[in-house]
């Protein structure tokens, strides 16, 4: 197993001897592992199955509903209109 040192405030490793019976070494381990899960589960990809389940049926349907020529021909114009917003702002 590794080893860490940490650097605490005085005045909390002050308090922290008045509990000679606390395994701190333990209690920091156990806050690291905690703190690890937290961000894992955060930063955890989500496949689209799931995203659509988690969705819901409706979600699903009304998606399916959605013209694809349609909706490429209004991204298309949104990303013109961008493209020329980005340029007066450069130049």
């Amino acid at each position: 197993m590794a080893n860490i040192t940490l650097s605490i405030p005085d005045d909390i490793y002050e308090k922290m001897k008045r509990y000679k019976e606390v395994k701190w070494s333990e209690v920091a381990r156990k806050a690291i592992i905690e703190y690890l899960k937290k961000i894992e589960e955060s930063r955890k990809e989500v496949s689209t199955k799931d995203l659509l389940k988690e969705l819901g049926e409706n979600f699903e349907r009304d998606i399916d509903k959605i013209d694809l020529k349609k909706f490429e021909k209004y991204y298309k114009k949104m990303r013109e209109a961008e493209w020329k917003r980005y340029m007066t702002q450069v130049f």
